[in-house]
Formats: C-alpha cells, sequence, structure tokens
C-alpha cells in the first residue's frame, strides 16, 4: 500500500496519464457496459486518487468507487474532479496480511483496479486477488505496473549494473512478502488466465525528457539509494554515476525511458 508522499505521487501523476493505455482502459469500459447501472469500482492502493481521476471520465457512468490505502494522511487529500456522476469513499485498510480477511471490500464490485501496485506484491498476493475477483466475476485494470525496463540518454557505462540493482532491489520485500518486481504483469496475467480469464496487455512506459527534469531526478535518487542497498560496498561509484546523470538532467539532455505495462482482463468462463 502506500509510503509514497503526496508530493511524489503528485509530481508522477501526469506522466502517469501520459504512458498509460487509453485503448485498454476503453476495452474494460465496453465490458461493463453491460452490467449494472452503476459500475462499482475498487481501487486498490489508491494514494490520492489519481487512478479515479484518469478512469472515471472513461468509464461507464455512473460510478460508485471504494478507495482503500492503509495511509491516512494520504487518504486525507483524495480529490476527484468533480463529476456529479461519481461518488466515492475511502477506507484505510492494510491489505498487506490474508486478502481473504478483507471479501467485504471486494463485494459487488465490477471493476477492481490498481496502478503501480503489482510489482510491489507477491506472487501468493496476486493470487488471492485473482481468487477474490474471479469470485465476483470483477473486471480487472492493473496499470503501471514496472517490467524492469530501463534505459538512458546519453548512456553512462554503469547504466547496466545500476539497471540490475535496481532490478534486484524490486524484489526484495515491500510489505507483501518477496516482490514480484519485473516479473509481475507476466505472472500476473498466467494467474488470471488460468481462473478463466480474456487478458490484454499493453506497454505503458514513462518517457521522460528535459520537461520532467525534477521528476527525473527523484527517479534517479531513488535508483542510486536502491542500488546502494543492494551493493553497499559500491557506494563511490554509484554517487558518481548518479551525479553524471544529474548533470544530463540540469543541462536538458537527459532521457529516461522507464518500462511499465498495463493489465486489463474480464471473465470468459
Amino acid at each position: 500500500m502506500s509510503k509514497f508522499r503526496p508530493e511524489w505521487l503528485a509530481l508522477r501523476e501526469p506522466a502517469d496519464a501520459a504512458a498509460r493505455s487509453s485503448q485498454l482502459a476503453g476495452q474494460v469500459a465496453s465490458h461493463l457496459a453491460s452490467r449494472s447501472s452503476v459500475v462499482h469500482v475498487l481501487d486498490l492502493a489508491t494514494g490520492t486518487g489519481a487512478n479515479m481521476r484518469y478512469l472515471a471520465s472513461r468509464l461507464p457512468q455512473p460510478q460508485e468507487w471504494l478507495l482503500v490505502d492503509n495511509d491516512p494522511q494520504v487518504l486525507a487529500t483524495v480529490r476527484s474532479d468533480a463529476n456529479p456522476a461519481v461518488s466515492w469513499k475511502t477506507e484505510c485498510v492494510n491489505l498487506a496480511g490474508n486478502l481473504g480477511a478483507y471479501q467485504r471490500l471486494f463485494a459487488d464490485r465490477e471493476l477492481v483496479t490498481a496502478s503501480a501496485l503489482l510489482d510491489l506484491v507477491s506472487g501468493a498476493w496476486v493470487d488471492q486477488l485473482a481468487a477474490e475477483c474471479r469470485e465476483r466475476r470483477a473486471a480487472i485494470l492493473f496499470a503501471l505496473t514496472y517490467d524492469g525496463r530501463i534505459e538512458c540518454w546519453p548512456a553512462e557505462v554503469e547504466d547496466a549494473t545500476i539497471r540490475g540493482w535496481v532490478n534486484a532491489h524490486q524484489r526484495t520485500d515491500k510489505g507483501f512478502g518477496e516482490a514480484l518486481g519485473p516479473t509481475a504483469s507476466d505472472e500476473a496475467a498466467e494467474t488470471f488466465a488460468r481462473l478463466g480469464y480474456q487478458i490484454a496487455r499493453q506497454n505503458s512506459d514513462w518517457v521522460l525528457g528535459s520537461h520532467d527534469r525534477e521528476l527525473q531526478r527523484q527517479v534517479i535518487a531513488e535508483w542510486a539509494a536502491a542500488a546502494i542497498e543492494m551493493a553497499p560496498d559500491r557506494v563511490s561509484g554509484i554517487e558518481k554515476w548518479k551525479g553524471r546523470r544529474f548533470d544530463h538532467v540540469e543541462h536538458g539532455r537527459s532521457q529516461l525511458v522507464i518500462g511499465h505495462q498495463d493489465l486489463a482482463g474480464w471473465p470468459i468462463k
């Protein structure tokens, strides 16, 4: 669930919206159009509500959202786009344990969704999530799952090594057990397909350029911190790499491509 500052979530929201697959959102909307008159949505690890703000205008209306996060301070900052056909409420819940204990959250939900979550959770947690969704025959839409791809321009000789450490760090426990990290989208797709879901996927890469300097700085700093955790004996070299990457950002010559995937699905059995 959310351990991220509202400032970080606000900084990344435009990049998220630009990267997401509107096509997959449209496919989910078409599926939901034949369901109930009110679309009931469960948003996991909602943060400040960016997922709702992105999807509300793209899904059939009216909608009722349940926004779940474990950080009450972040939940207190949730805002919508003041659409009278979209109502929402928040609930502070830590879902890092047994999802079966929170079946009530899934009750009567036609859509279960999340953004930037699946790469942080374990395979066992995804198994529980899939079982809860399948029990309700709920459609799914999981956006912006990190898939391990990082490309940097201009290139530095350490880029591939840093990427390897970052991806190893992504597999460490983020509160849900050993995280799936870069394999999360593949494993989630396989899990839901086994339960009778039709699955659709598209890349939703961040492409960050000179207009995203602060976001680039934050990302590079996070990569360096993760690399240091994985290779504490290489601190000096990692810090030098970070300094050179910051210099590229400062002079407007840096571009980062960070691989993500969106995954949508609906039960066909």
